[in-house]
């Protein structure tokens, strides 16, 4: 393991010569990394480092990468995850992000862009330092110094992406963001990873807030948040 003040990274990957990429490359930008190569491992390791992110393999042996994601959640963990997953199948990043993951990415990927990922949860975790303030909208509030959220004054625990993602629409009520102005705006890169992984964290929002919602589909263009919850 290796110290760094930018925080630890512990990337969990069975294929060994891909650690030791995302190694480097993470050490390069001043992160500490520890690697893990199975999943009991990874959880284990994870609850006693306390790293600022995860790297986590879907298809790790002993345990996969879900379900160390989804035993973290259970155990209220909210350490940003970012999942990377060889698989074709659209149905394991889906599950992923049900899981409680914060972004996916699909072998094979390229380091610097690993980087850039895992440096945009740490960011969405720590919150921007000159966002204050309370969001008030539907009986749900959110107070953005505390990084907070209720519904008709019961805590609810959001991951850091769903968090940004309710106030970045929250802030601006109304507002029409599509799919790919919320990839850029919120998860914080440009890159196309298919408007999926904003599908998924607004119905995992959704299911979180209750009924009725505040978040509206606007077919064909993308989301708002809205006390008027019909859609158009």
């Amino acid at each position: 393991m290796t110290e760094s003040a930018k925080g630890l990274v512990l990337v969990a990957e069975d294929e060994r010569p891909i650690a030791d990429l995302l190694k480097l490359y993470l050490s390069r930008e001043g992160f500490g990394v520890h690697v893990e190569h199975d999943g009991a491992a990874a959880l284990a390791a994870i609850r006693s480092l306390k790293p600022v992110a995860v790297v986590l393999d879907v298809g790790l042996p002993t345990m996969d990468g879900t379900e160390v994601c989804r035993q973290l959640r259970a155990g209220d963990d909210w350490t940003p995850v970012l999942f990377c997953t060889a698989r074709d199948d659209e149905v394991d990043r889906v599950v992923g992000l049900e899981m409680g993951g914060d972004d996916y990415i699909t072998k094979p990927f390229s380091p610097r862009e690993v980087v850039a990922r895992v440096k945009a949860v740490v960011r969405r975790a720590a919150g921007a330092p000159s966002a204050g303030g309370t969001l008030s909208m539907g009986g749900v509030v959110v107070d953005r110094e505390s990084r907070r959220c209720t519904v008709d004054d019961v805590e609810v625990t959001l991951t850091p992406t769903e968090f940004d993602l309710l106030v970045h629409l929250m802030a601006r009520p109304g507002r029409v963001f599509s799919r790919e102005q919320l990839l850029s705006e919120v998860w914080g890169y440009s890159s196309v990873v298919g408007s999926r992984t904003v599908d998924v964290h607004v119905a995992q929002l959704r299911a979180k807030l209750g009924e009725p919602g505040i978040i509206r589909t606007v077919r064909g263009v993308g989301y708002s948040a809205d006390e008027k919850t019909t859609e158009a």
